[in-house]
């Protein structure tokens, strides 16, 4: 069975950090691009980043470069991003997913995957 869970979301105050999880089951992750999405209260879903398998390259949006950064651990068959610097705008529920055709800027410029995860939610308030 495929599924991809999250974890390691939880409200963390302005300026704190937090690390998600994104676990594979049921296929390998490595030959898959990962996103990570997020969506917050009347708002649409947008891709926060994306790594493609292959070459490893990446894709961040713009209001959270130099404060995220995603990344494999093939052992694991997980995916990570780490959010350092959080902020209030970072209120949102985030999702991983994959697709084993699309690139990562594709991806998460699309918005669209094959497989979706169920969520977890980070708040930043404090």
């Amino acid at each position: 069975q495929v599924q991809l869970v999250e974890s390691g979301g939880g409200l963390v105050p302005p300026g704190g950090s937090l690390r998600l999880s994104c676990a594979a089951s049921g296929f390998t992750l490595d030959y898959y691009a990962v996103g990570w999405f997020r969506q917050a209260p009347g708002k649409e879903r947008e891709g926060v980043s994306c790594i493609s398998s292959g070459d490893g390259s990446t894709y961040y949006a713009d209001s959270v470069k130099g404060r995220f950064t995603i990344s494999r651990d093939s052992a694991k068959n997980t995916v990570y991003l780490q959010m350092n610097s959080l902020k209030p705008e970072d209120t949102a529920v985030y999702y991983c997913a994959a697709d084993s055709i699309m690139s990562d800027q594709a991806m998460c410029v699309s918005s669209r995957a094959r497989y979706w995860g169920q969520g977890t939610q980070v708040t930043v308030s404090s």
